[in-house]
């Protein structure tokens, strides 16, 4: 993976006059929460194209190089376009911006927390980078050997517990591991990719802002699942 030092993110036009309003009641009054800049011109296939290419560098070549990130953050600093919404763990070991090929300052809009859920929070952040940022793609990405996945098999298997904030953030995922319990193969693997595809069906099922969107093929919405092993992602 080598970071290219030259890239220049791409722009287009504010968002359309019907995706401007609907993201106008995420705003106050004042706009201090604003983009304050043009959006990608990426579309959302071209999004996920860009994501595999950018995996599959980091697969085949994952040496780092140096990057002329002064530059970059000059580029950015006065607004945003990111082109992909990655929705994923907070395991030290899954960075979205190195397992994707290297990706820059400003190119992509990351959520992440233990289990890789969409709580309140998270779908606000989801909704801003649709609507306001006019990111094309969302992507939520499981991985393998996920702690916060396993402990929820624990919970449906060995009735585990677990103290203060922990045992609501597992249970959030006890729905997915029950699903798959009995089935063949290996549960938490199993329970890893069922979660995955369950958020990335609550997003667009849950938010009318997002929902709106993806009807009107403005945004896709995708699951995937990360193996620590190879370093691939799979689309789920």
């Amino acid at each position: 993976m080598c970071i290219d030092c030259e890239t220049k993110l791409n722009r287009r036009a504010l968002l359309t006059a019907a995706a401007v309003g609907a993201a106008i009641s995420l705003l106050p009054a004042t706009g201090v929460f604003a983009a304050g800049g043009p959006t990608t011109t990426v579309k959302p296939d071209e999004a996920l194209a860009k994501l595999r290419a950018g995996n599959a560098k980091y697969v085949s070549a994952p040496q780092v190089c140096a990057a002329d990130l002064a530059k970059q953050r000059g580029q950015v600093a006065a607004s945003q376009s990111p082109w992909a919404t990655i929705l994923s763990c907070a395991d030290s070991r899954v960075p979205p911006e190195l397992l994707f090929g290297g990706a820059g300052p400003g190119e992509l809009f990351v959520a992440r927390n233990a289990g890789n859920m969409v709580d309140t929070p998270t779908m606000g952040t989801i909704e801003y980078g649709a609507a306001v940022l006019g990111v094309p793609l969302i992507m939520v990405l499981g991985h393998e050997r996920c702690g916060a996945v396993a402990a929820a098999c624990d919970v449906v298997t060995k009735k585990a517990t677990f103290p203060g904030s922990i045992g609501p953030m597992v249970q959030a995922i006890v729905p997915a591991a029950e699903a798959v319990k009995g089935k063949p193969g290996h549960l938490v693997d199993n329970a890893i990719r069922e979660s995955a595809k369950r958020t990335a069906a609550k997003i667009g099922k849950d938010s009318s802002i997002i929902a709106d969107l993806v009807k009107a093929g403005k945004v896709k919405i995708v699951a995937a699942r990360y193996d620590l092993d190879d370093g691939k992602v799979e689309i789920l």
